[in-house]
């Protein structure tokens, strides 16, 4: 008699060591910091943080099943202070008694709250145990600052459709995946598992398995998995184009927005909508368009771009495209500078470049009144702006960003000559 569920294809798959481990070579490939502490068996405390289903928890438990350690697992929405705390005492004991160190996994760390994070926090510092925290929600700002600042923060990416094809192929032929149904799923609806799970391989994994396992066989004793079983396994509809299709209309949709016809982008961006591209791709190049194109020519355009995609996240489909088609139009409409993106690229390459950056004295972190005596010109006692150097000796004559004559930003460019002036 059968007393559990069987375990997801995900679950099955998961890899024991980095050489068959799928995709983030940033992090893991030949060469990389933390493949080499791995092997060295010198990895400290850190975070991994990304997208779901792109092999955090995977890797942690890689790292504590590759050593000699011992490992315990937790997740953070199940477990309290007391499971923390008979970890921490179990690992003490067996440091002391076998020299053994003890790696702490917690999957979705994020959640949990100041008081659990506090009771690993001496533990951590001590080291008594590895503290290895996963978490798909950004650690620097999810997370108390004193956890985060004793480990080391890894990001994860969502892993190339190729990544997620290759690990799909290989579930198909082994033994302990989907061999025994002896399944024939062809290239193009492999490639449809893939661009629908968008990065995320626990999806794509378990929604092929959804597909093999609710298809009967064939006459020949074979389950062929078609597109429409794909569809309906991965609840996402096939691209009504082909992939270079897709990404020129992609291209035609930024590039009308940039070029002021609003119909033209209206139109492109209902076609990708029909075509079967996530919704949230578009509200994302409407705010990026609004910042990177639009700018200060009209920095309104990025408050409206932003709240149709909270707009769209809030409503969904089909009402979520009204607000989307006014942000595109708003958008599309507005005045265009990308001194935005100028200036951005100017500060940055100046950071990179730029070896004396001694900040000027009366610039730096003293209390107040010893800032009034260093020479600090408080701006508010002479009418909110007055003439002074904020930049490094070395840039004092830099300028990164040049306002345009374009929409609002021809304002900015007369305060600009004002000050100048008064100067």
């Amino acid at each position: 008699m059968q007393t559990s569920a069987p375990r997801p294809l995900s679950a099955r798959l998961r890899p024991d060591s980095l050489d068959d481990f799928v995709g983030q070579r940033h992090l893991v490939g030949v060469g990389t910091l933390l493949r080499r502490a791995i092997q060295a068996d010198r990895l400290g405390s850190c975070i991994f943080y990304g997208p779901p289903g792109t092999g955090k928890t995977t890797l942690a438990n890689i790292i504590a099943r590759s050593t000699n350690a011992h490992y315990e697992q937790l997740n953070a929405v199940s477990s309290g202070v007391s499971d923390a705390k008979r970890v921490i005492d179990e690992a003490k004991e067996r440091l002391r008694i076998y020299g053994k160190r003890t790696y702490l996994v917690l999957d979705e760390c994020h959640r949990w709250n100041k008081a659990q994070s506090d009771c690993v926090l001496g533990a951590i510092e001590a080291g008594d145990i590895i503290f290895i925290g996963s978490t798909t929600e950004n650690p620097f700002v999810s997370m108390t600052k004193a956890i985060v600042s004793r480990c080391r923060v890894f990001e994860f990416k969502p892993l190339s459709e190729e990544d997620v094809i290759k690990a799909m192929r290989r579930a198909l032929v082994v033994k302990e995946g989907l061999a025994d149904y002896r399944p024939k799923v062809p290239d193009d609806v492999l490639r449809h598992f893939a661009w629908a799970a968008a990065g995320d391989l626990r999806t794509a994994l378990n929604a092929l398995e959804l597909a093999v396992l609710t298809t009967p066989l064939n006459a020949d004793g074979e389950c062929v998995v078609t597109m429409d079983i794909a569809e309906q396994s991965i609840q996402k509809p096939a691209l009504s184009v082909d992939e270079s299709m897709y990404y020129d209309f992609i291209s035609a949709f930024i590039k009308s927005m940039r070029g002021s016809d609003a119909d033209a982008a209206l139109y492109w961006a209902e076609r990708l909508l029909e075509a079967g591209c996530d919704p949230m791709l578009i509200c994302r190049r409407v705010v990026i368009h609004a910042a990177e194109d639009v700018g200060m020519a009209n920095p309104q355009a990025l408050v409206v771009a932003v709240s149709a995609m909270t707009a769209f996240q809030n409503l969904g489909l089909p009402e979520g495209r009204i607000p989307l088609a006014e942000a595109i139009i708003y958008v599309s409409e507005s005045s265009k500078s990308n001194s935005v993106v100028c200036a951005l690229e100017g500060a940055t390459e100046a950071a990179v470049k730029t070896k004396d950056d001694n900040v000027p004295m009366y610039l730096r972190d003293p209390n107040y009144k010893v800032e009034r005596v260093s020479g600090y010109k408080y701006p508010h006692d002479f009418g909110g702006w007055v003439e002074q150097q904020y930049l490094p000796d070395s840039l004092k004559d830099a300028e990164f960003y040049t306002p345009s004559q374009n929409g609002e930003e021809k304002n900015l460019v007369r305060a600009k000559k004002a000050k100048r002036n008064k100067g």
